[in-house]
């Protein structure tokens, strides 16, 4: 059982995020039921139990208590510059201990061989998580994804991306986008955003509703 974003079908004909969380489940067959994340073809799949665990409470920082990062497109955010190794984020947020790592071995369906291959870093404090790809077989910087409910506010042409809702933000988002003629582009989650600087704007669960958060990233990501 899980939750997702409710999406409606306006006039115009995109998808349009709506404001609040709905209910959703996975059903499988009794082949997969007893061990479904040890069975093909879900085994590679994401793992549940690596997921973030929630106590089942959702507080949201008012705006005033969210700290302001500046954004310098397709180069970082705040303190964090894409490109660094996964040492230097930690130090740049102030040596805070990653709460939670998320990574992968080479071959899916023999996790425990060859080597572990770092993918996230999700510091709790700050707000953020840190996601990498490899540059010589190193794990260097190339998105950070500011959480919706507890990171730093950023800002863009006036509009705050963090901790709005959907709806709101979107319309914003298209307003600028209209006004300024900066070319539309969609994220994989429907939301719209200015051509050029591979944001992915998204939302994240606060209780029954739901408040935005966002994804920067280096040119060469790929959402």
């Amino acid at each position: 059982m899980g939750t997702a974003l409710e999406y409606g079908l306006p006039p115009e004909g995109h998808p349009e995020r709506k404001d609040r969380m709905i209910t959703s489940a996975l059903f499988v067959g009794a082949e997969l039921a007893e061990a479904p994340y040890e069975a093909g073809p879900v085994m590679h799949w994401r793992d549940v139990r690596e997921r973030e665990k929630n106590a089942g409470t959702w507080p949201v920082k008012a705006d005033r208590d969210h700290p302001r990062w500046d954004w310098s497109p397709l180069e970082g955010i705040g303190p964090l510059r894409f490109g660094m190794s996964s040492q230097q984020v930690a130090a740049a947020v102030g040596g805070e201990v990653s709460a939670g790592r998320q990574g992968h071995y080479p071959h899916w369906w023999w996790r425990s061989a060859g080597q572990w291959n770092l993918v996230d870093d999700r510091f709790e404090k700050t707000g953020v998580s840190a996601h990498y790809s490899y540059q010589e077989g190193l794990p260097r910087l190339g998105a950070v994804t500011v959480h919706g409910r507890t990171g730093p506010q950023v800002m863009y042409a006036g509009i705050r991306l963090i901790g709005m809702t959907p709806s709101a933000l979107d319309a914003a988002l298209f307003q600028h986008i209209e006004d300024d003629d900066a070319g539309l582009l969609f994220t994989p989650g429907g939301s719209p955003v200015p051509a050029g600087l591979n944001i992915d704007v998204s939302a994240t669960r606060a209780g029954d509703a739901a408040v935005s958060e966002a994804s920067f990233a280096s040119a060469d990501w790929e959402f």
